[in-house]
This record gives C-alpha cells, sequence and structure tokens, in this order.
C-alpha cells in the first residue's frame, strides 16, 4: 500500500532538512507499518532511525535487517514523551551523540484508530538542548528548599565525576546538598577538612576552577558536603545516620545506603556515584529519585529501574571508597 501522499510530503520535506542544515539523522516515530522501500526512497541519503507505538510492531520491524529500528518500553505516552524516549534511548544505544541534530517525524495528532496516519507533524531537536531541558524537568519535580541552581550544580558535578573519574582512574563518592548544619551533626571527620580557613568565593562552586579542585577530593574517603548557596562545606566526611529503616536494592553497598539514610534523616539531597559504573544515584527523602547513566559528553537523565548490580558494585565498603 503506498504511503499517503501527507506523509510523502513530509518525508520529502524531512530529508531537505538534513541536507540544509545539516542533521544527523531522521528519526521516525511510527504507528502502524510502511512501505519501507518507498519511505528510503524520499529520505535517500539519511539516515534513519525507527521507534514504533507497540511491541508487536517493533518485533515485526525488527525481522527487516536493513531497518535501524529503536525498541521502545510499550506503554501508553503522549507523542511528546514517545519522542523524548526514542532519543533518550537512541544515545544511550549509541545511535545518537548527546549533541546531535535530529528531524523527528511522528503522528501528533490522535485519530480515530479505524483511521490511522501514520505520520502528520515534523520537528528539528537539538538534542543537546532537549536533554538540558530535560534535565530541568526532572529536578524541577524534586520538592525541595534548595535552589534548583544549586541542585543542578551539584547533580552535574556528580554526573562528571562518574564519566570522567579521576587522573585516569574510576571514582566513587557521595555529594550531599542542603541541611547542612544537620548533616553535619550526623557526621565525623575522617581526616582534615580541605575546606576549612577559605572564604566562601574561594569554595563557592560556581566557579569552574573551583569545582574542578573540589572534584579532587572526590578520591578520598567519605563525602563532600555543599551548602544550598553551592559552597563547599567539608570534605572526607562519614555520613553516620541511622541507617535502620532505609529501603536499598539488594547489592548496593554501604556508600549507597550512607546517601539514602542521610537524605531520610534531614532535609538534604545526596547525589552517590558509583565507582564500578560511573552511574549516579540521587536520594531524597531515603528513597532513590532520579537516576543518571554516564555518557561521553552531556548526560541524560533516566527514569528509575531495577538492574543486576556487578561484583565489584556490590563489594563497595563505606562512603569514600
Amino acid at each position: 500500500m503506498p504511503i499517503a501522499k501527507q506523509t510523502a510530503a513530509l518525508l520529502d520535506s524531512a530529508r531537505d532538512m538534513v541536507r540544509a542544515i545539516p542533521a544527523d539523522a531522521v528519526l521516525l516515530l511510527t504507528e502502524t507499518d510502511l512501505d519501507w522501500d518507498e519511505v528510503y526512497a524520499h529520505l535517500k541519503g539519511c539516515r534513519v532511525l525507527i521507534a514504533a507505538e507497540s511491541r508487536e510492531l517493533t518485533d515485526k520491524l525488527r525481522q527487516n535487517e536493513e531497518l535501524d529500528v529503536i525498541a521502545l518500553d510499550p506503554e501508553p505516552v503522549p507523542a511528546r514523551e514517545r519522542m523524548s524516549l526514542a532519543l533518550l534511548k537512541a544515545v544511550n544505544t549509541g545511535h545518537l551523540k548527546p549533541g546531535a541534530h535530529v528531524v523527528v517525524l511522528y503522528n501528533g495528532i490522535a485519530n480515530p484508530e479505524d483511521l490511522p496516519e501514520p505520520i502528520d507533524s515534523i520537528s528539528l531537536i537539538h538534542l543537546g538542548e532537549h536533554l538540558e531541558q530535560l534535565t530541568m524537568q526532572d529536578l524541577r519535580r524534586l520538592e525541595t528548599s534548595i535552589p534548583l541552581d544549586t541542585l543542578r550544580l551539584v547533580v552535574n558535578m556528580a554526573t562528571e565525576i562518574g564519566r570522567e573519574g579521576r587522573e585516569g582512574k574510576a571514582v566513587g563518592t557521595i555529594l550531599v546538598v542542603g541541611d547542612t548544619r544537620k548533616v553535619l551533626s550526623m557526621s565525623s571527620p575522617l581526616n582534615f577538612n580541605p575546606f576549612k580557613g577559605y572564604s566562601k568565593e574561594e569554595r563557592d562552586l560556581n566557579d569552574r576552577r573551583i569545582r574542578e579542585s573540589v572534584k579532587e577530593f572526590a578520591q578520598l574517603d567519605g563525602a563532600i558536603l555543599i551548602d544550598s548557596d553551592g559552597v563547599a562545606v567539608a570534605a572526607c566526611v562519614s555520613l553516620n545516620a541511622e541507617k535502620k529503616g532505609t529501603s536499598m536494592t539488594k547489592g548496593f553497598g554501604t556508600r549507597h545506603l550512607a546517601a539514602a539514610a542521610i537524605s531520610r534523616k534531614t532535609n538534604a539531597i545526596a547525589a552517590c556515584v558509583s565507582q564500578s559504573s560511573g552511574t549516579v544515584r540521587v536520594y531524597q527523602n531515603g528513597e532513590e529519585v532520579m537516576h543518571i547513566e554516564p555518557l561521553n559528553r552531556p548526560h541524560v537523565w533516566q527514569p528509575f529501574r531495577l538492574e543486576v548490580l556487578d561484583s565489584e558494585q556490590q563489594d563497595e565498603k563505606g562512603e569514600g571508597e
């Protein structure tokens, strides 16, 4: 069955946009099977990624080895959210780089089930900006008195530590932001405090040079404490909040448990960096509220999910290991 004239016109527009910008790929979100030979004829010269609405259609499309299919979880979500999920999955699977420009074709208007229109909308996505917007959306969902800019600063720094490590080695640590006085009352020093004696200006993480210096302390045992203004308060700190009653997925080490416990007993938010994988888990009120996978470039924020932990992650001992 030939594709609709409207769809053909949009495919031609997508091809022209790819050439003019230039864009890195065309992402086609489809609710139905299409005449793929005709689709590729219209998109000649373009890299094409395909994401289907249902698992059944995904399985069918994957049988065609010539199609580059992005598999999505079969959840009934709005078209715009499905677009975001497909873009995130494409970055995670290496199909797209986080800074890519992508032309997206999709069905943005709900139609009666007996009259499906495969394609009726086209969007140009600058993926770096899109991922940045997702970051802000996820942070805004956290009900906290900590300023959004400070929270984002700290979480981004945790992600950089997970992605880059220090001196060529993987690093695991905890960054605790907010409710500093109470956090300090539930902590004890493991070593000297490297921030003692410095002015606030010399400890302000809004300065990129200071952030780079502070990231060096992630190699040391213990957590790093940061106040709500984004000023580093202490490092090499053992978190001693009562852990009883704090829920934790089986297999996580004591670092993650300490991060969850301090967020449960205080109004602070804790970002825990896994040494083995670089993954960052953000805890609030004793619960994991955000899961961030490290990427080569800007990070991607992912919904909570259970996962099998490797042996190194299971063997993590102490907050600073």
